[in-house]
C-alpha cells in the first residue's frame, strides 16, 4: 500500500513543476507572515499566496517563504466555514518580514487587540505591514493609515467610513505607500503580489507568473509581456518570433542556425546580432535553452525513459542531455526523475 508523501521545508517551498523560467541573481528568500482572522475572505488568502508559490515553483528557487499564524496558533475557520490550520501564534517577527492581516466578514474582527498590537509593534521596528480584505481595518485601528493612500473591498468601505471618519480609502484595487500595503481582497490580492514579483525580479517574470494563473494580462505589463515567446525574450520583433516558433517546431529534430537564418531572409551573423540584443545569448545558446526546458517539462510530467526524451529534445546521446541539463539547472535528470516518484508515493 502506498502513502503521498507531503513534501516539507525547502522541497514544500519550490515544488516541482512543468514550466521553468529562471530568475538570476534572485537575493535572499523574501518572508511573508499572514495572520488569519475569523471569517478571512478564503479567496483573497489564496490569491495572495499562489502567486508566491508559483514564482517559486517557476524559477525553482525559494524565492519566497510564508508562514500562517493565528491569534491563538489554533486553526481559523475562513469565510467558507473551511478550518485552516496555521504554524504558530503571531509574535514578533524579523521586521524584514511582511507581515499581513487577511480578514473578511466581520470586518472589525480584525481589530481584535492582540492582532493590532502585533501590527503597531512590527511597523514601529521598520517592518512593512498590510492588510488583506477588511485587514486594512487592523492598520486604521493601529494608527498606521493617517496622511497615507489604501484600500479595502468596496462592500466594506461606507461601515469603515464611519468607523473611521478621518481616513479615506481610495477605490484602487491595490496601494502601496512606504511600508503599508492594503489590497480590496479577492482577485485584488493576486493584482498586488503580481506587483509585488514585478518590483522584486521584474516585470517579464511576473508577466509569466501572471500567466501560470491563466489571467489573460497582468495588471501594469502590456499584454505581449507574457509567458509567450515575446515575453520570454522581452521583445516583439517579427524576426525573432518567428525564429523562435520555428525552433519550437523543431524540438526533436533540430535546425541549424544557417537554416534559421535562411528562413529569416538574414545572414547568420545579423540574427545572431538581433538575439544578442534581444536576450543575451546566442541563437544556438536561446534553442538548447528552449530544448533543455522541453526535456524538463518531460520529466516532470511524464514517465518516458531518459533516452526517449533525450530523443524527443534533440539530443544524440543521454550523456550529452544530461550533461547540457545539470548545466542549466543544477541537477542531474536523473535525480529530478527520481524525486518526481519519491514524491508521487512512497512503498
Amino acid at each position: 500500500m502506498s502513502q503521498t508523501v507531503v513534501p516539507t521545508g525547502l522541497e514544500a517551498l519550490v515544488p516541482l513543476g512543468a514550466a521553468f523560467h529562471p530568475v538570476e541573481n534572485p537575493g535572499p528568500t523574501r518572508a511573508y507572515a499572514f495572520i488569519l482572522v475569523p471569517g478571512f475572505t478564503l479567496l483573497a488568502f489564496a490569491s495572495a499566496v499562489e502567486p508566491l508559490r508559483i514564482a517559486n515553483q517557476l524559477s525553482q528557487q525559494p524565492l519566497y517563504a510564508w508562514e500562517i499564524l493565528s491569534e491563538d496558533g489554533a486553526p481559523v475557520a475562513g469565510s467558507s466555514a473551511i478550518p485552516v490550520g496555521v504554524g504558530g501564534k503571531i509574535g514578533p517577527r524579523a521586521k524584514e518580514t511582511r507581515l499581513f492581516v487577511c480578514a473578511g466578514n466581520p470586518a472589525m474582527a480584525a481589530a481584535a487587540p492582540a492582532i493590532v498590537a502585533a501590527v503597531q509593534r512590527h511597523h514601529r521596528f521598520g517592518g512593512t505591514v498590510g492588510g488583506i480584505c477588511t485587514g486594512t481595518v487592523a492598520l486604521a485601528q493601529a494608527g498606521l493609515l493617517a496622511g497615507r493612500r489604501f484600500t479595502l473591498h468596496w462592500e466594506n468601505q461606507v461601515a469603515f467610513a464611519e468607523t473611521f471618519p478621518d481616513l479615506k480609502p481610495t477605490d484602487a484595487r491595490f496601494e502601496t505607500d512606504g511600508r503599508i500595503v492594503t489590497c480590496g481582497g479577492g482577485a485584488a490580492a493576486t493584482d498586488l503580489m503580481l506587483a509585488i514579483v514585478a518590483a522584486d525580479h521584474g516585470a517579464a517574470f511576473a508577466a509569466i507568473v501572471s500567466d501560470m494563473c491563466l489571467r489573460p494580462v497582468m495588471p501594469g505589463v502590456e499584454a505581449h509581456q507574457r509567458s509567450s515567446t515575446a515575453a520570454l525574450m522581452a521583445s516583439r520583433n517579427p524576426v525573432l518570433i518567428a525564429s523562435v516558433n520555428l525552433m519550437n517546431r523543431h524540438i526533436d529534430s533540430p535546425l541549424s542556425i544557417d537554416d534559421l537564418a535562411e528562413a529569416a531572409g538574414y545572414s547568420r551573423r545579423h540574427l545572431e546580432r538581433l538575439f544578442r540584443d534581444a536576450t543575451g545569448k546566442t541563437p544556438g545558446e536561446f534553442y538548447r535553452g528552449l530544448r533543455l526546458d522541453r526535456g524538463r517539462n518531460l520529466l516532470a510530467t511524464t514517465d518516458l525513459t531518459l533516452l526517449e526524451i533525450a530523443t524527443a529534445c534533440g539530443f544524440e546521446t543521454t550523456s550529452h542531455f544530461s550533461k547540457s541539463f545539470r548545466s542549466r539547472f543544477g541537477v542531474a535528470p536523473t535525480l529530478m526523475k527520481k524525486g518526481k516518484k519519491g514524491a508521487a508515493s512512497a512503498a
